[in-house]
């Protein structure tokens, strides 16, 4: 029986779904409020105190020897982004370019399973916890405790989500795990609207922040007038920036641009 099958659970139940029907509402244009309700959500879940969202990619070559076999962030947010936090997140993704890589990192990207969702304190074994790594980027920033989920989209790109209890807080339990993966692993459909919305997954290649927004304007069905007045840019910048995006995503207009985040109904 799945754990959010029975009575006992019907509430939570009942909070997924509300959950997966609220992020079906929001325009593709509205991809960063989704994120935020999303992530606000799953820590209110599960009593969290922040959270982490990565799209993680495989390197196009990858050395003999690298610990991490390949997996690297391309994009990362943080709920709240407090400046401790964005430091030790900082820190970590520099060491991920070097040798010097924790195994907890290791643990992270290891294995192929299409979806994997771990306990801390179930993945890495007791001494890490005594361990510089888990001082400088749990305990200093005020954290004690996380749940990692993983989830394959293909075999090139991942999504990789941390909640965090800080110090006062209890451990997370198999209950919460259970819960948190019951969410995620409904939402394939909604990763794939938030990398497209990044330029990720489809394009050629990844958006500026700039032409970012200039997408983010055209699904919502502005204007190229209209995005260039709610940009504070000239027109021909806002055309500028339109083009590009056309071309990255190899398509010639808005119509088959949106297209793309209709897919998912597929």
């Amino acid at each position: 029986m799945h754990p959010l099958s029975d009575s006992a659970n019907v509430s939570h139940r009942d909070d997924v779904f509300a959950l997966w029907d609220r992020l079906a509402e929001f325009s593709a244009g509205e991809a960063d409020d989704a994120l935020t309700h999303l992530l606000t959500t799953l820590c209110a879940m599960v009593t969290a105190q922040n959270a982490l969202w990565a799209v993680v990619v495989r390197l196009p070559a990858v050395a003999r020897k690298d610990p991490l076999f390949g997996w690297r962030p391309r994009l990362v947010r943080l709920l709240h982004p407090v400046p401790a936090m964005v430091a030790s997140v900082q820190e970590q993704f520099d060491t991920l370019w070097s040798g010097n890589v924790d195994s907890s990192h290791v643990v992270a990207m290891s294995g192929d399973e299409p979806f994997r969702a771990n306990l801390l304190f179930e993945a890495m074994p007791a001494e890490w916890f005594e361990g510089a790594h888990y001082r400088r980027h749990y305990l200093e920033v005020g954290h004690a405790d996380s749940i990692q989920v993983r989830c394959s989209l293909n075999d090139d790109v991942r999504i990789h989500l941390f909640v965090f209890r800080d110090l006062q807080a209890p451990r997370f339990s198999a209950p919460d795990l259970e819960l948190l993966g019951f969410v995620m692993h409904g939402l394939r459909w909604y990763y794939r609207q938030q990398l497209l919305s990044h330029g990720l997954l489809i394009a050629d290649a990844s958006l500026t922040s700039a032409e970012r927004r200039v997408l983010l304007g055209l699904l919502d069905g502005l204007t190229e007038k209209q995005i260039a007045q709610k940009l504070e840019q000239s027109p021909n910048t806002t055309h500028v920036h339109i083009k590009s995006i056309y071309a990255k995503f190899n398509v010639r207009n808005r119509s088959t641009l949106t297209a793309l985040w209709l897919g998912k109904l597929r």
